[in-house]
């Protein structure tokens, strides 16, 4: 039996009646952008957060970049990140037309450290953006306090941590904007793409509303510069209609993971001393030997990927390269060992079972080799 890293046919399957409902809603009604899908689903998205507002995006990273230009950054500015995400998450600061500036990771987590951004804050600096890599909350105790004593903005990505909370609040406790994508492949995915913000200032919310829709209010007049952002009805509505299995889903990604921390160990930054604050979107260890570890389970037919292989501060877009080896040590070595495990809400129990032996056997295998 082989076990693909991820099946979205399957979630598909398990709610595809609310599915096709949903599609046929929009069909009936013919309104495709910007109507009562998208302002239903932001109410219940909101809602499901904790906060006051969501505002629906085109993306993640446009949802990102929208509240960056909505926080007044822009041309010359810098916005420290994290270098071990995707490549959307520094795309969204050059998109406001700020500098990406890479800070290195938390030897546990792997998340951003605090020490390591507030290092890299200088004159030009005006926001720091955590990712909540894998699923995990960043430390924004930490990066509040940073961004309050330096007078920063405190943008987070929260494009792989729907759901998640940290000591039992909601993310907009800790700054004014929160990040979503909707990418299919997310805790909660749209059938293509899609993202959204999450904030408690009602005139936060109505500037990205502006933002996202080519800077016009009411009549087809551009107020300022802006984007085409808009998540459309069938996406809205189609989220609409998995939001509701969105707790139960990550109810069983904790599951998945707490057996694989049992049976093969702890993921990286182990399993979280908080229930809410880790929603599991990916579950990822460490292997010296990625490569071969890597090859061992493809071969027992277990799929497994590499989420992500260069940090971001080697790459082009970014003006780096890998002659900038040895500038962030923690994660140029963890992006030569990071191993992402199958791990989705639709994953059955004798499939995890044979993930763990596949992992087991190639440990074994492993050491009779050396």
């Amino acid at each position: 039996m082989r076990v693909p890293f991820l099946d979205l046919g399957r979630q598909t399957a398990c709610c595809r009646g609310e599915l096709d409902a949903a599609i046929a809603r929009v069909l009936d009604r013919a309104r495709y952008v910007l109507d009562t899908e998208l302002e239903s689903f932001e109410r219940e998205w909101a809602a499901f957060c904790g906060a006051r507002f969501a505002v629906g995006a085109g993306n993640g990273t446009q949802a990102l970049e929208i509240a960056l230009r909505a926080s007044g950054i822009g041309p010359g500015h810098e916005v420290i990140t994290s270098p071990l995400t995707a490549p959307f998450t520094a795309q969204a600061i050059l998109g406001a037309g700020a500098i990406p500036v890479f800070a290195d990771v938390d030897e546990r987590t792997l998340l951003l450290d605090a020490g390591a951004a507030e290092a890299a804050v200088t004159p030009r600096t005006r926001a720091i953006l955590p990712v909540h890599l894998y699923g995990r909350v960043a430390d924004l105790d930490a990066f509040a306090d940073i961004t309050r004593r330096h007078g920063l903005d405190l943008v987070q990505d929260a494009c792989q941590a729907h759901g998640a909370t940290l000591h039992g609040r909601p993310l907009t406790a800790w700054s004014r904007w929160v990040a979503y994508s909707f990418y299919p492949t997310k805790n909660l995915g749209a059938l293509g793409d899609g993202g959204a913000l999450i904030t408690d200032d009602a005139e936060a919310a109505e500037a990205a509303r502006l933002l996202r829709n080519g800077g016009v209010r009411g009549e087809a007049i551009s107020k300022l510069p802006a984007l085409n952002s808009r998540l459309d009805e069938i996406q809205a509505a189609l989220l609409r209609a998995k939001l509701p299995h969105l707790a139960e889903w990550n109810e069983r990604r904790r599951q998945l993971a707490a057996f694989y921390a049992r049976e093969i160990g702890p993921p990286v930054g182990g399993m979280a001393a908080e229930p809410g604050s880790h929603v599991y979107h990916l579950y990822v260890i460490r292997e010296p030997r990625r490569e071969e570890f890597q090859k061992a389970l493809a071969a027992a037919g277990i799929g497994a990927m590499v989420h992500y292989p260069c940090p971001l501060h080697w790459q082009a877009a970014f003006g780096g390269s890998p002659a900038c080896a040895g500038t962030l040590p923690v994660v140029e070595r963890a992006c030569r060992e990071i191993i992402s495990l199958p791990l989705h809400p639709q994953l059955e129990d004798a499939e995890a079972e044979q993930v763990v032996n596949a992992c087991r056997n190639a440990e074994c295998g492993m050491r009779s080799a050396e």
